[in-house]
This record gives structure tokens, sequence and C-alpha cells, in this order.
């Protein structure tokens, strides 16, 4: 009991995962059914030397990027955003997705850690990059979500 207690606390990891990699509805309900699985299915191996949010996050990135492999979905949006005299709060959020989902896979899954205000070290620990490399390519991630906005 648990875990589905953790999971529903940190639901809304799997939810942004889901939402940032896969436009389908029907990819991002399958995909977030996989993550599910997955977090149920690796949970003995999870031994509480990290956040149980961080290690939550590892597992839905690892499950996206590798269901988004099955899927060979990898269409970029075409054109350009124009710039909104007014623009909402929730049409910023959107201009910034849509942003984001052509970013490349490890490149979506920084900058969404980023976002959540993961340290540097934890991003690294969940990525699989040194520290320093994940400080480079943030910096860049910026930069090109700024020219595409």
């Amino acid at each position: 009991m648990a875990l589905l207690e953790l999971i529903n606390a940190n639901l809304r990891i799997a939810h942004k995962v889901c939402n940032s990699y896969f436009r389908d509805p029907d990819d991002r309900d399958d995909a977030f059914q996989e993550m599910m699985y997955q977090l149920w299915r690796s949970y003995p191996r999870f031994d509480g030397r990290s956040k149980f949010s961080t290690w939550m996050y590892g597992v839905c990135l690892n499950t996206a990027l590798t269901y988004k492999r099955k899927l060979k979905e990898n269409e970029p949006l075409s054109g350009k955003h124009e710039q909104i005299a007014e623009v909402t709060k929730d049409e910023k959020t959107d201009l910034l997705n849509a942003a984001i989902s052509t970013l490349s896979p490890i490149n979506k899954a920084i900058i969404l850690l980023y976002l959540e205000e993961m340290s540097y070290d934890e991003i690294a620990g969940i990525t699989g990059l040194t520290r320093s490399n994940v400080s480079v390519k943030i910096v860049r991630i910026k930069k090109e979500l700024k020219d595409k906005l």
C-alpha cells in the first residue's frame, strides 16, 4: 500500500512526462499505463538513497524514452510560433510545452527536471550525465528554447 500512496502523491510527474513526450492522447494513455507498470515492477529495487520523486522521474523518463523509441515517433513541430500581443498564462504554457516537445529526448528530460527545480546533482543522477555537463546543457537548452519562442 505504501507504493500506491507514494505514486499518488507524485502522480503529476508521470502526467508531466507523458504530456511532454506524447501528443497523441492514446499514446499518452498507453505510456502512462506503462509507467505505472514499470514503477510497480521496479519498486523492489528502490533503495531510498534518493527521494522517491527523483527515482520516479528516472523511471518515468526512461519508460517514456523506451516507449517513444518503440513508436518511432520523432516529428518536430512545423513552422514558427508568431508573437501574440496578449498571451494568457495557459497560452504561454502551451507555447513552452510545444517548444519543449521539439527538443531531443535527453534535452527534454533535462529541462523538465530543471523546471521541477531539481538540483544539477539530482538531474545528473537521473540522466547519467556529469554535473558540469548538465550545467552546460541547461544553458544551451535555454538558448534553444528562447530562439524557438
